[in-house]
């Protein structure tokens, strides 16, 4: 953080480039308890890394599960980099079996509340209102996962095989992915506001030979006709050769025999158990897509084994999660996962650190402009990852909405994309964090 006096948003604009001068270190009582604890213990650790780094990664490495070690750490012929060069593991199997084998079996691995609300009694509560809610432990997730994976097998789907994803933010967007992580399934996920077009283009690149996706989502209170949009992509992509559909609203939709398939058929057939594919650490994980706003979409590959290990880690470290002083810890970012930090910082980082991931399907303003916080409260979230856009739009809709929770359970803060402008960020620490939260940031591309 770096000015000399904050701005108000009356007088200056929030995109302001002045600059904020004061430093606001964490607070002893979470810096005592934290993996890093100290900025010394944290330049102590940079150091490690920049003096040996394949020590270092090989260390964190270490923490996760191998099937096989890597014989070689980093091949690094520029411009290619190999990592774990030989090794063999499995990110789903790193994300759900590590724990629900283990210690961690009971533990919530996923809360979910839908965007659709109904009125709660009067208790007293701040909270009026709340969607329906699930919640998977990680003994739960492993069996709906394998179930789903095998589901995948049924069709013929096999490890390099491309699967296209188109869904909302539901529980089964995060099971799909560790399904085809499984199987080695290579998975692209294509955000749900995509036309049409922008599902072909995706899918014509790189060949998929399934989609994924839903009769309907919701946003704002409307239902968004996901399975219309991609029998509209159908057209025109000929190599898709099933269409796997989850019944979300039971909304009217076509379903071509011999194509299309309902998940809940599909799962209510399936096997409860499928062991994870032992993959090489350079098998490819998934494909995503630039945006296709300075042209043609270009799809970037994330292999295996290097993208675990730093996805872990950067969790770990940055997000303080997988800390035994917070066995408790409910972790939510509300990035959705069509984008790179969904994949990364929904799914595949924290489930890797045994944490218990909030996700929420809908809009922050719906049905009022208090939702977050409603969730903040309702689910005890102590760690909230958010974006600059939405925290100055949290702003611009009124501070009322946010005063009235306690949000006392909050202790660590994160923002994500574009810089945060000095005005957001002292809001965000006064407002949310009750200028007690640390606030980390992140900065990813696809």
């Amino acid at each position: 953080m770096a000015s000399q006096s904050l701005p108000t948003a009356a007088n200056q604009d929030l995109d302001s480039t002045l600059r904020e001068d004061r430093v606001f270190p964490p607070p002893p009582e979470f810096a005592a308890k934290a993996h890093i604890q100290s900025l010394a213990d944290y330049e102590s650790l940079y150091a490690r890394s920049i003096a040996d780094p394949e020590a270092f990664w090989a260390e964190a490495a270490s923490e996760l599960h191998w099937f096989e070690k890597w014989s070689k750490v980093l091949d690094w012929n520029l411009p290619n980099a190999k990592w774990f060069v030989g090794g063999k593991t499995n990110l789903s199997y790193n994300c759900v079996d590590r724990h629900a084998l283990g210690s961690l079996a009971d533990k919530t691995a996923l809360i979910w509340e839908g965007e659709p609300v109904h009125p709660l009694p009067h208790t007293g509560e701040t909270r009026q209102f709340q969607g329906e809610i699930r919640k998977l432990t990680y003994a739960a997730l492993h069996v709906e996962v394998q179930k789903f994976a095998n589901a995948l097998k049924a069709l013929g789907i096999k490890k390099g095989d491309r699967v296209a994803i188109y869904m909302g933010m539901t529980p089964e967007l995060a099971i799909a992915l560790l399904a085809c992580a499984r199987i080695g399934a290579v998975h692209s996920v294509i955000f749900g506001g995509f036309a049409a077009h922008a599902i072909a283009d995706r899918v014509n690149d790189s060949q998929c030979v399934a989609i994924l996706t839903q009769d309907s989502s919701y946003r704002r209170g409307a239902q968004i006709q996901l399975k219309k949009t991609v029998d509209e992509a159908l057209a025109s992509t000929p190599s898709v050769q099933h269409v796997v559909v989850l019944k979300r609203s039971d909304c009217a939709v076509d379903m071509q025999e011999g194509r299309d398939h309902w998940w809940h058929d599909l799962i209510e057939k399936a096997d409860p158990t499928c062991p994870a594919e032992p993959l090489d650490s350079e098998d490819p994980l998934y494909i995503l897509y630039t945006s296709g706003t300075t042209g043609k979409p270009k799809g970037l590959v994330h292999t295996t084994g290097g993208y675990s290990v730093g996805t872990y880690l950067t969790t770990k470290y940055v997000f303080d999660l997988g800390n035994p002083n917070y066995p408790d810890d409910v972790y939510w970012c509300t990035a959705d996962i069509g984008w790179v930090t969904g994949h990364s910082y929904v799914v595949y980082g924290p489930l890797q650190c045994g944490a218990t991931v909030l996700m929420y399907e809908g809009a922050p303003n719906f049905p009022d402009f208090s939702r977050f916080w409603q969730i903040a409260e309702s689910h005890k979230v102590s760690i909230f990852y958010t974006a600059p856009t939405a925290i100055r739009a949290f702003i611009k809709w009124g501070n009322e909405h946010v005063e009235k929770y306690a949000l006392s359970s909050l202790r660590l803060l994160g923002t994500v994309g574009e810089p945060i402008n000095p005005e957001a960020w002292m809001w965000y620490r006064e407002k949310i964090g009750h200028n007690r939260c640390p606030i980390v940031d992140t900065w990813w591309q696809t």
